[in-house]
């Protein structure tokens, strides 16, 4: 396969920054075998590495400029972040919101609305650096949680680049994952992407049944695709693993002979970050039920728990590690004697040499979290017993035990049972140690960090290949999804916006002309029988009628104040008693003279155009602009680079389609007609909404929108909208006779 660049994204860089005695600053690598295993693979392809420092004195102001350098033979991008973006962005919706989301403590998720949008801008800047930084045919492979919008903007900024996305942490089951607020957002960001890994098949099917129940898409779990947006979006399971060649290394150094002789404790050992997801807490507990019900071997048990320090600011794991500190000097008050302690605890960072000399060391790992992505403790323990006589008990919450059958799997909510288990390990033959434990290291040594690292690229390098091979125009995919949704009523409300839906955006509203084609099949889909054919703008009524021109068609102008068609029409009450605000207003606005603005009175509303106004000064127009509305004592509404004015009062085109819809079928609609709107701008969006449920929308967009403009569907541009009324109009959502 062609050896592309690669653009590696991650919250985190390579390294860490720290600053000396001397008050400089230096680069120590970060630990973990995802950096050994990136690092030659970046230097050999040619690359870069987007992430952020994390220190705080490099976060500057948000939106500030981050440096772009060369580190070990490829170049690092930085993102720089401010401390109201790592506060929101990173402590908050990445760790207190997904985080406990992803892992089933959904007690523990916080939802704060405030995070959200931080989230999602601090994405988008990801992305952005991402694009700016990568060669034209690079691969960008996006890793973990706190990322999981970067696809979506990367498309949106940069679509001619491929990517890949990869979780670390479990995704859960669909109906665990749609209590997130923002689950269709994430959902969204994801399948943006061209290829998608997790470590083991049950969530990878999890992630396609949540694809299937909350966006409706297609899917085909035993090929694991995707049909989203018109393109195959391929899933795979990539179990992670470890630098084996370096645990083995680090592990050769010790001797453990001297375990098996008559007088040796027996070593149990357990290494965790301090997380609530470990089951610290429940581990110790079965530990002491051991000690008190089998006296015989108690006195030659020690157990290590070896606890990394992490988040400790945050109250909740300050209160944790509380807890954890008392449990261990409960048990050891209680059950040590004569100098013995049945409980070491280590609450320290502890050096790599050290760690695997202990794992080398231990008859028996306990490994068992409550919940884990993979868990690579279990790993580099099995790495680390060279002479095959070490005994692993797994949790079965731990992907890990999707791989590592041959441990002792365990569940942790069962204190009984992982008692029995640390009981059978210290017990068991040598015989039946030494094979499981060699089958554990055989599968360990055959699939490392680089291997995995390897078959991840090629999968998603072929999966990219595939996808873009066989792209089908996004028209096709709203086809098979709408039609037989239209197929069920004998009649179709279609309802459509003008600019940017059945015409081009252009610079000067006054320049939106119907194309000749656009207008014959709007006039064919009038004169089809079972289709009511109705133009919703917030252009002026006798505007709209004169640049659409057809005599068979409804129009709903001035977002929704004036409907004129077949057998309607219709002027709301506020349009009659705001002339004279609007006509003030429009005089107020042209006063500003900001160059490149248009006001375009529409006698009950009217529109301040700022597509024209240079970028720099658009946001102080916006000001004046909306400040004038204000004295005015009118509505302002945020459009496409336009302010719209209007009535104050609660109307807009969502309420408009309601009325329309009543006034011709009755209240009981829905159950005679499909109502379709497509639409484009932020306007759009009050029918949308209002059409939720009842009837079916679709966004006009180059790209997926967020799922804060709640379409059920989209097309790229006007020449898809018009494709799909010349279909409307020939028949063919009307099921075939039998």
């Amino acid at each position: 396969m062609p050896r592309n660049p690669l653009v590696v994204v991650s919250n985190r860089l390579p390294f860490r920054v720290v600053r000396g005695d001397d008050g400089r600053t230096k680069r120590i690598r970060s630990p973990g075998g995802l950096v050994s295993a990136l690092t030659p693979v970046l230097t050999t392809r040619g690359g870069v590495w987007v992430g952020w420092p994390g220190t705080a004195h490099e976060a500057g102001k948000r939106g500030a400029a981050a440096r772009t350098h060369r580190h070990q033979g490829f170049r690092i991008a930085e993102v720089a972040l401010s401390a109201h973006d790592i506060a929101s962005y990173y402590s908050g919706f990445s760790n207190r919101t997904v985080w406990p989301l992803l892992h089933y403590f959904v007690g523990r998720m916080e939802v704060d609305p405030a995070w959200w949008p931080v989230y999602d801008s601090v994405n988008r800047r990801f992305a952005e650096k991402a694009a700016e930084a990568a060669p034209r045919r690079a691969l960008v492979w996006v890793h973990d949680y706190q990322l999981l919008r970067v696809p979506h903007h990367l498309r949106a900024c940069a679509p001619h680049l491929a990517s890949a996305l990869f979780l670390h942490v479990p995704f859960p089951a669909a109906e665990v994952f749609r209590i997130l607020p923002w689950s269709r957002d994430i959902l969204h960001g994801m399948l943006s992407a061209d290829y998608l890994g997790f470590h083991v098949e049950s969530y990878v099917q999890n992630f396609l049944a949540s694809a299937q129940l909350l966006l409706g898409c297609d899917v085909d779990p035993a090929r694991g695709v995707v049909r989203y947006d018109g393109r195959d979006v391929h899933v795979g399971a990539h179990p992670i693993s470890i630098d084996v060649a370096e645990a083995e290394a680090l592990a050769g150094g010790v001797s453990s002979a001297w375990r098996t002789t008559t007088d040796a404790p027996i070593e149990i050992i357990a290494v965790d970050r301090l997380d609530y997801t470990k089951g610290i807490v429940r581990r110790l507990a079965a530990v002491e039920q051991v000690l008190e019900r089998q006296p015989a071997t108690a006195r030659r048990l020690r157990f290590t728990q070896v606890l990394v320090p992490s988040r400790e600011r945050v109250p909740d794991y300050s209160q944790l590690k509380r807890e954890i500190d008392e449990a261990v000097g409960r048990v050891n008050g209680r059950l040590s004697m004569d100098g013995w302690s049945p409980i070491r605890y280590l609450a320290r960072p502890v050096p790599r040499e050290d760690l695997f000399a202990m794992y080398r060391q231990a008859n028996v790992a306990l490994v068992t979290p409550l919940r884990d992505g993979m868990n690579l403790v279990a790993k580099e323990y099995v790495a680390s017993q060279l002479d095959d006589d070490g005994v692993l008990i797994l949790s079965e919450m731990a992907g890990a035990a999707e791989e590592l059958q041959e441990a002792l799997v365990v569940n942790p909510f069962n204190r009984d049972a992982v008692a029995g288990a640390i009981q059978r390990a210290v017990t068991m033959p040598a015989q039946e140690r030494r094979a499981r434990m060699s089958a554990l290291r055989a599968r360990v040594r055959a699939h490392d960090v680089h291997a995995w690292v390897t078959e991840f690229i090629d999968a998603a390098t072929l999966a990219v290949k595939q996808a873009r091979s066989r792209v089908s125009p996004a028209l096709d995919d709203v086809i098979s999804r709408v039609g037989p949704w239209l197929a069920q009523r004998p009649q179709i409300a279609l309802l459509l916006d003008y600019d940017g839906t059945v015409t081009p955006i252009v610079d000067r509203p006054d320049a939106a002309r119907l194309s000749e084609s656009a207008r014959l099949a709007l006039d064919a889909a009038s004169r089809t029988p079972g289709i009511d054919v109705a133009i919703v703008s917030g252009r002026g009524l006798d505007d709209l009628r004169q640049r659409v021109g057809l005599s068979h068609v409804t129009y709903v102008g001035n977002h929704g104040f004036e409907i004129e068609g077949p057998a309607v029409r219709f002027r709301h009450e506020a349009a009659d008693h705001v002339s004279t605000a609007m006509n003030a207003a429009a005089d107020a606005l042209r006063e500003l003279r900001i160059k490149g603005a248009l006001v375009e009175p529409k006698g009950p509303t009217l529109a301040f155009h700022y597509r024209g106004v240079p970028e720099r000064d658009r946001e102080a127009a916006v000001h004046r602009a909306r400040a004038v509305l204000r004295r005015k004592r009118l509505r302002a509404v945020q459009g496409k680079l336009v302010i719209e004015g209007r009535p104050l009062v609660d109307w807009h085109k969502g309420h408009a389609v309601l009325w329309l819809l009543g006034h011709r079928y009755g209240t009981d609609w829905p159950t005679r007609v499909r109502a379709l709107f497509v639409g484009d701008d932020t306007t759009d969006e009050d029918v949308f909404r209002s059409l939720r449920g009842i009837g079916r929308s679709i966004c006009v967009a180059p790209f997926v929108p967020s799922q804060n403009a709640p379409s059920d569907y989209r097309l790229p541009d006007p020449q898809s909208v018009i494709a799909l009324v010349r279909w409307l109009s020939a028949g063919g959502f009307r099921p075939a006779p039998p």
